[in-house]
């Protein structure tokens, strides 16, 4: 049973440095574009407009991935409460992977839309009606 709470709180870590991360990105961005804290891509790093951008649409995601995961993280695992050690670790192994997809599928998505409102070299793309 002490297995079953360990892989219960490893499992939802994730989700909520998603949650808190998320937030932070969003309502916080870096004051400067930096090579160690914040969304580090090339076309993030661009200027302070690509950088805003990129923290303000990568902490949403992140910020909504966070709950629905922590949710859904503690919806599947609740049922193998009495289960084997062995059960347990793979129901709590693969949940921890798809965390994992789905914390690094969010570069794509914010990526795509950098690349939407961004030229190449990071001015904003003109909107036409």
């Amino acid at each position: 049973m002490w297995f079953w709470w360990f892989m219960f709180f490893s499992n939802i870590l994730i989700p909520i440095l998603l949650i808190v991360a998320g937030r932070m990105m969003w309502k916080h961005c870096p004051k400067d574009i930096n090579s160690i804290l914040g969304y580090r891509t090339t076309r993030s790093m661009k200027n302070m407009d690509t950088w805003k951008f990129a923290h303000d649409y990568c902490g949403r995601i992140w910020w909504k991935a966070g709950w629905i995961l922590l949710i859904l993280s503690i919806l599947v695992q609740i049922p193998f409460y009495r289960s084997s050690d062995d059960m347990i670790g793979i129901v709590g192994t693969v949940i921890c992977t798809v965390q994992c997809i789905i914390l690094i599928a969010s570069i794509f998505p914010t990526e795509h839309a950098l690349k939407k409102t961004f030229t190449k070299d990071g001015v904003r793309k003109n909107k036409t009606l």
